[in-house]
């Protein structure tokens, strides 16, 4: 086989598509991953999740400094920002991390290639990059994640108009921000410089944050995020932004009708959503057809409809999440390598990593009625956890949804500290067919916000113990 030639050819080098490889040249395969960028590792590691996770935690860590440490008896004095050394912080995590992409993809021989791929055929791949060649594989599997969609009227610069990447590189404080967009990736980047000093306003079109979630999770992050002094304009619509001599004005009218109004702010994220990143990449050629949505159609084995091509990750449906697309990394690996592979999609938990943390994996209580099935709801409050006292962490709730017939376990929903970790309990349990019982039954250790789990599932049957 020449060099130019592969069992597998992995179209981008993100969580799903490096895992993708590297499953795959574990399976004895003969792999190439291509990147079009220099750096490895996606949007995910270079500009979304490990990025932003850094400033949130260095974020928190200063607003508990400042605010929260007194109350347990330790006083801080002169506790300053210096915004350059948290981001040259940033900035050395994700350096660190993409160089060791580089080292596993090396460990395990699989061939990186830099450059735009884009499809040719059956089975060939023409790439254009520093040293631009045509390649073939057997199998070809496209993981070119997703980029931030963009907002009519709303032009961005990553300057004074930025998306989630601009947010992450800001040079100073922002006296004044908007953003635009009440999920995930505005709630998460609107704490972070809200707590930095920034007066935030998040503005959604939706009459209610984090669409999608629990609706008690979604009026709770409501309520503590305001307590933190975000402002909300719920059910308003951005029909346009002007730049000004100080910043940028939005205008604004309300969804269900009403007097148009302005906001004039320093700097405004556009966190709409993300739509599929598959420009480009030769689909039409080839007859690969998107669904409605701009997405890839696939099989129950992630195949396109073009036979030994596949997708996985952003580009195909389903939440656009990291972890998501690294297991259908891993299932689709396994499949082009004769085995079998599958991803639950009824387990994969979302979090949202504010403070507190919001977690969810399975149904909501509005899609269990919308579908008529009869469920039983347990709930306890983190103020009744002796863990979550001791930390001064008492905001948020455990809510546990079980099958009212069977007690199979239907979701869990988990607004708290560390919640993000708290929830990988219930995917575990979900993942097996597992009951409310099964996590009541047990033994949590003590004093844990664990615990907060195990009562919510006795509080399913009515056996909750500590409230």
């Amino acid at each position: 086989m020449s060099d130019h030639e592969f069992d597998v050819l992995v179209i981008g080098a993100g969580p799903g598509g490096y895992v993708a490889a590297i499953r795959a040249a574990q399976l004895g395969l003969r792999v190439a991953c291509v990147e079009r960028t220099p750096t490895l590792g996606g949007t995910c590691l270079n500009v979304g999740c490990i990025p932003s996770k850094v400033l949130l935690h260095t974020s928190e860590e200063y607003a508990h400094a400042r605010a929260k440490l007194a109350r347990h008896g330790v006083v801080v004095s002169g506790v300053e920002l210096d915004l350059e050394a948290m981001m040259a912080h940033k900035d050395k995590v994700v350096g660190d991390l993409t160089k060791g992409v580089v080292g596993l993809l090396e460990k395990n021989d699989v061939t990186h290639i830099e450059g735009h791929a884009r499809l040719t055929g059956p089975g060939t791949v023409e790439i254009e990059g520093p040293e631009s060649r045509t390649v073939s594989a057997g199998a070809i599997v496209i993981a070119t994640g997703s980029v931030s969609a963009p907002l009519a009227g709303v032009e961005v610069d990553e300057e004074r108009i930025v998306t989630s990447t601009g947010a992450l590189a800001l040079a100073q404080v922002p006296a004044r921000m908007a953003v635009i967009g009440a999920g995930y990736i505005g709630l998460e980047m609107g704490s972070v410089w809200s707590r930095l000093g920034a007066k935030v306003t998040v503005i959604e079109f939706l009459d209610r944050v984090l669409p999608g979630m629990d609706g008690e999770v979604a009026t709770q992050m409501h309520r503590l995020l305001r307590r933190q002094k975000i402002a909300f304009k719920l059910g308003t619509r951005v029909t346009g932004a002007e730049r000004t001599n100080e910043g940028v004005r939005l205008a604004m009218e309300p969804v269900a009708g009403g007097e148009a109004t302005s906001l004039d702010v320093d700097v405004v994220l556009v966190a709409v959503g993300r739509r599929p990143n598959t420009e480009g990449l030769g689909l039409d050629e080839v007859g690969i057809p998107l669904d409605g949505h701009g997405r890839i159609e696939v099989n129950e084995r992630f195949e396109t409809t073009v036979p030994g091509v596949y997708a996985i990750g952003d580009v195909i449906a389903g939440p656009m999440l990291a972890h998501k697309a690294e297991e259908e990394g891993i299932a689709v690996a396994e499949i082009v390598a004769g085995g079998s592979g599958h991803v639950n999609r009824d387990a994969i938990p979302g979090v949202v990593y504010t403070a507190p943390e919001a977690a969810a994996v399975g149904q909501t209580e509005e899609a269990l009625e919308e579908a008529d099935i009869d469920y039983t709801v347990g709930r306890f409050p983190f103020a009744a956890n002796g863990r979550a006292r001791s930390m001064s962490a008492t905001d948020g709730f455990v809510k546990v949804l079980a099958d009212a017939e069977t007690d199979r376990v239907l979701g869990v929903h988990i607004v708290g500290h560390d919640a993000g970790t708290l929830i990988a309990e219930a995917v575990t349990v979900m993942e097996f067919g597992g009951s409310a019982e099964d996590i009541a039954r047990t033994c949590h250790a003590h004093p844990s916000l664990n615990e907060a789990v195990k009562e919510a599932a006795l509080a399913v049957a009515g056996r909750a113990i500590h409230v």
